[in-house]
């Protein structure tokens, strides 16, 4: 009895040891997986390079100034609409587009080829501008009718070209791409939903810094745009202040969030001034 009890135990520990067996193997096979797609998506964003034609940088890019520009035409109806359509007022359409246009006529933007366009929103709410790949440039009511000169506006029109000249979007889809393709390669190769949690968190902070040092890259186009436009660069500084009050006591902290805050911002600004004023 005791000799057959001990064979039935001894067979029952002998099947984890096999079962450990098989998971160890699978264990070690998905993490290979996961290390080839990380590696995959690694080597897919360092060899996928493009030579910025205006600022002379090597960028990592996929796609094609003309993807650009369609990618940002196709968006374009969907962001007017988040936004509560065009402003109704012409007389104000008009007034942005002569600035912008001039603003492009003027300077370096106008040898990049792009196919801009500047929009005035009819968001009473949200204070904000941003750029689409390729040249759709918008700014918000909210912000606009905050602005008390010409060369305020040409400040906040200027930093979002500043975006589209330096290929800002095209960067961060890549780099989003790149950080996707690692979050993946975390879940195939740990199988373990608290690593992939943590891979996506370091993922986000990494994608918001990256945001934060293109927003400090079109502040210094912006300066670069105004100088070469006729503007008075100091406006951007005003422009600072406006976006300072708008956030309100409660100001996100800078590591958590997309943007500089406003003193880093405006320590860029004054030294691009300084650097081309020279």
């Amino acid at each position: 009895m005791y000799r057959r009890q001990q064979q039935q135990y001894g067979g029952g520990y002998g099947s984890p040891m096999r079962g450990g067996s098989r998971r160890g193997g699978r264990f070690k096979l998905m993490l290979i997986i996961g290390l080839a797609i990380a590696g995959y998506h690694f080597l897919k964003y360092f060899t996928t390079t493009q030579v910025n034609p205006i600022t002379g940088e090597k960028q990592h890019v996929s796609l094609t100034p003309e993807q650009e520009v369609a990618l940002g035409l196709q968006s374009a109806p969907q962001m007017v609409q988040q936004h509560g359509g065009l402003h109704p007022d012409q007389r104000a359409q008009e007034y942005v587009k002569q600035v912008g246009n001039k603003l492009v006529a003027s300077t370096v933007a106008r040898q990049s080829g792009y196919q801009y366009g500047f929009h005035l929103l009819a968001d009473p709410n949200v204070v904000n501008a941003f750029a689409l790949p390729g040249g759709q440039v918008f700014i918000t009511e909210a912000l606009f009718a905050q602005l008390t000169t010409e060369d305020q506006l040409a400040g906040i029109l200027g930093h979002e070209v500043g975006h589209v000249i330096h290929r800002h979007g095209a960067e961060r889809l890549a780099k989003q791409g790149l950080t996707q393709g690692l979050i993946t390669s975390v879940m195939v190769g740990s199988g373990d939903a608290g690593a992939t949690q943590m891979a996506q968190a370091i993922g986000s902070m990494v994608n918001m810094k990256y945001g934060r040092e293109q927003e400090l890259e079109s502040d210094d186009f912006g300066v670069r745009m105004m100088m070469e436009a006729g503007y008075d660069p100091r406006s951007l500084l005003e422009v600072m202040d406006i976006l300072e009050n708008a956030s309100g006591p409660n100001r996100t902290p800078e590591h958590m969030s997309t943007h500089p805050s406003p003193e880093n911002r405006r320590e860029m600004i004054m030294q691009a001034m300084e650097k081309y004023s020279k």
